[in-house]
């Protein structure tokens, strides 16, 4: 049932919000500052001999996500129209019970804990994310986003490719795909992450409860900062 599109953008997508938890904002909003060299008093790189090598290293501000919109991203859609958006939004409710059927009613943490490329290596990096690990094993969670896929794409509302591709949860931390300087191409430069990975590649992130999924509106952000929140469904809170 996956459709083929010629339509060039994403619009939406199915997100578990991380950004919830105040604390794990405050570790990202930390580690963006010691990266930068940016301190409370001049909210810019200290120094222009600092500001140099970040610029031979390929690090620029507009390559660390946004804090606030800190997530784990199930899917990815393309709602090009009114009707296809109503019927993702239809879908999501209704496939709730599914999900706290696949999830045994029961709550489900993670952690994350250090850093790894999605792409390149840390000497050429282009995205670098931190790991999750669903506490007491992943079984559970990775279910329950499998039917949240296979509900989409059974609705005609996943292009083919997306409905192909091997899910692997990952926080994403920098992405130079964000970068605001692309080179002649178009394309974003990697980046040299190597004393990032350095200093922070067995860094303790934090754990948090997954409380909900949404149906997100990528690039449109609620008064709290996140993604737009389109429809939600819980996840169990309590035993």
């Amino acid at each position: 049932m996956a459709v083929e599109s010629q339509y060039p953008d994403y619009s939406h997508f199915v997100s578990l919000p991380l950004a919830i938890y105040p604390e794990l904002v405050n570790k990202l909003i930390n580690f963006q500052n010691s990266v930068l060299g940016i301190t409370e008093v001049s909210k810019s790189p200290t120094s222009e001999s600092k500001a140099s090598e970040l610029f031979e290293l390929g690090i620029e501000k507009s390559i660390f996500i946004n804090p606030e919109t800190f997530h784990l991203t199930v899917l990815i859609l393309k709602l090009w129209n009114k009707d296809r958006f109503e019927a993702a939004a239809q879908v999501l409710r209704s496939v709730s019970p599914k999900v706290l059927d696949a999830l045994e009613n029961r709550p489900v943490s993670i952690r994350l804990k250090g850093l790894e490329c999605m792409r390149g290596s840390p000497a050429k990096a282009y995205v670098v994310y931190a790991p999750v690990e669903v506490i007491g094993g992943e079984a559970r969670l990775l279910r329950a986003c499998q039917v949240i896929i296979d509900a989409f794409t059974e609705a005609g509302l996943v292009l083919e490719k997306d409905a192909n591709r091997k899910l692997k949860l990952h926080a994403t931390i920098m992405n130079a795909g964000h970068r605001r300087s692309k080179n002649r191409s178009g394309n974003a430069d990697s980046f040299d992450a190597r004393a990032i990975f350095g200093q922070y590649g067995s860094e303790e992130w934090g754990e948090c409860l997954l409380r909900e999924a949404h149906l997100s509106q990528m690039y449109v952000y609620g008064d709290d900062g996140y993604y737009h929140c389109c429809e939600s469904i819980p996840f169990p809170e309590g035993m």
